[in-house]
């Protein structure tokens, strides 16, 4: 008959002299651990607004120009493919060095 291994509190050591109970517990609290850290993640590095793109007051006030952080400011003020405002989260499109801002 095979003897089995323990340690102190009698409970069965596997072949490296190392509790396996620890790990198995380890598993179960990395996976939780980890999406909860993703959602952190995914929290602070969530697309923001660039700070440096502000709108800019034309006649229109549906339809304002955006200044984009070369200090260039759209050639369009509404979007080519919805005729929407622009939107500042969208980059440019630079035409003959000239932005044209999207929706």
């Amino acid at each position: 008959m095979r003897r089995v291994a323990r340690n102190a509190s009698s409970r069965p050591l596997h072949a490296g002299g190392v509790n396996r109970y620890p790990c198995a517990v380890m598993k179960l609290v990395r996976s939780p651990l980890a999406l909860l850290l993703l959602a952190v993640l995914a929290i602070f590095l969530a697309p923001t607004p660039a700070r440096a793109q502000r709108y800019v007051a034309t006649g229109d006030t549906l339809h304002p120009r955006i200044k984009y952080a070369d200090s260039l400011v759209s050639a369009n003020d509404r979007c080519m493919v919805a005729l929407q405002k622009l939107n500042r989260r969208v980059r440019p499109v630079y035409v003959n060095g000239v932005p044209m801002g999207f929706c």
